[in-house]
């Protein structure tokens, strides 16, 4: 690229553009996970839909891939080169509380989202996080806190704003595109970037939520009380439980500082008395070292996992599970638990309910039938990714006869996200439809870092 192409490009934006080395770059350029940073040859800090317009044909005319960045929570490898687009300061928050809507630009989060609805009754579909940004969070699926009782957050996409390879900027709804709306609700940004994205909120106001924290060495069989107590629960009652190793510092509430404690999560959308009532069981899985319930406005729901949403270095990894029997707790304390060689942080989250109905709206959103999806994170404090490898292989190695694919906004980084692991992510035949769909609408492949879709086999069905 020579030096007048840079600056007749930042001419026609709003935005910022950032060369390595300039002032800003490295901020710009940095997520939410430290230990994956792109390290483009050009940022275009987008302002507006039609900075992307320009940095996408910027991009085709001198041959540079394309990525996009919003908080930075979701991609699985850091772009070498190529041109980054950053969609932070694309901030618009549009509540229509008589259709139940709400309209977001690019780089909205939804701790913009959640207040906006909560004075009109309503809530998003927004995950256990919420300064999780909206756009690649709903396009990767979104298994929200509410995720039994509402299903994923992919389902309530209405009408999306889309800049396509040859730099146009399309509205594409399920009636009027329905093979680009299909693929792009659940391909994430495969086909394109998202300039604006229409979804439908709930009628929510209040949760009754919270969570217990148990000692692991004194209640050992908090995993399994755990899986046969969620069996059992209506799909008003979305919950999670997470094995932590708690750091030894003064922050941390004195009962779990430096201790392994499992942590059950709950988000039950009945009455708080009948909530009570559903999780009273869950207190015999042992002794209790701190209990934080209570009926709350949806607005303070971010408590409930209460997940720091400050940067940090992590490795993680997913699968979804058919079963969380005998065998597969076992197999996941041998491997994860308190005696793991690296520390990690394993959660399963249980689904079902509204997840396993089909949309009104057809994605390419797979593998609904799973009843759990399990993570494991380590956080990369004096341990590097390298050190991770051997546990993840062996732990994910030993739960494949349990594994059911896997969920894309879960996947990890570096050597675990490779092709294999985001051929997972998605049912055999979705997978051909999308690679025939991305060979029609990204031919050059342009839009190719994160998840990138794999090339469809010669003989595979044309898409439909």
């Amino acid at each position: 690229m020579k030096h007048a192409d840079i600056q007749t490009l930042a001419s026609r934006v709003e935005g910022p553009v950032l060369l390595p080395g300039d002032e800003g770059y490295d901020e710009e350029r940095t997520g939410a996970n430290l230990a994956v940073r792109h390290e483009p040859e050009v940022i275009v800090g987008a302002a507006r839909a039609e900075d992307v317009q320009e940095a996408v044909r910027f991009a085709a005319e001198h041959g540079l891939a394309v990525a996009v960045q919003c908080t930075g929570h979701g991609y699985a490898a850091a772009a070498q080169g190529g041109l980054l687009v950053t969609t932070g300061r694309m901030a618009g928050v549009e509540v229509d509380p008589d259709e139940r809507t709400v309209t977001v630009e690019a780089g909205v989060r939804f701790e913009q989202v959640i207040p906006a609805a909560a004075p009109y009754g309503l809530a998003p579909l927004n995950g256990s996080a919420p300064h999780v940004g909206v756009v690649s969070y709903v396009l990767g699926g979104g298994v929200g806190l509410l995720v039994r009782t509402f299903g994923y957050a992919a389902d309530r996409v209405r009408r999306l704003e889309l800049v396509t390879a040859d730099g146009e900027l399309r509205t594409v709804t399920a009636d009027g595109d329905p093979d680009l709306y299909w693929a792009v609700v659940g391909g994430r940004d495969n086909f394109g970037i998202v300039t604006r994205l229409e979804m439908d909120l709930v009628p929510v106001d209040r949760v009754y939520g919270g969570g217990f924290f148990y000692d692991a060495g004194a209640a050992p069989g908090v995993l399994s009380a755990y899986a046969r107590w969620a069996e059992g629960m209506p799909r008003e009652m979305n919950s999670s439980v997470a094995l932590i190793p708690m750091p030894d510092d003064p922050e941390v509430p004195e009962p779990m500082r430096g201790r392994h404690v499992y942590h059950v999560r709950i988000a039950y959308t009945g009455g708080a008395e009948e909530g009570e009532r559903l999780v009273a069981p869950l207190r015999e899985a042992g002794p209790v070292l701190m209990e934080a319930l209570r009926d709350m406005p949806y607005a303070e729901s971010g408590s409930i996992h209460d997940e720091p949403p400050v940067p940090v270095p992590f490795q993680r990894e997913t699968t979804l599970l058919r079963e969380v029997g005998d065998d597969v707790v076992r197999t996941l304390l041998e491997h994860a638990g308190p005696q793991a060689p690296v520390p990690c942080v394993v959660e399963l989250r249980h689904l079902g309910g509204a997840v396993s109905e089909p949309p009104e709206r057809p994605n390419s959103v797979a593998h609904r039938d799973a009843p759990y999806l399990l993570s494991v994170v380590t956080l990369l404090f004096g341990v590097t990714a390298e050190d991770t490898r051997p546990l993840y292989e062996k732990l994910f190695h030993a739960l494949g006869p349990f594994s059911s694919g896997a969920a894309l906004n879960f996947l990890g980084f570096g050597a675990n996200a490779g092709e294999e692991r985001v051929r997972a992510a998605y049912a055999p035949a979705d997978l051909e439809r999308l690679a025939r769909l991305k060979a029609v609408h990204d031919p050059r492949n342009l839009f190719r870092l994160n998840y990138n879709v794999p090339p469809a086999a010669s003989d595979a069905p044309p898409a439909h």
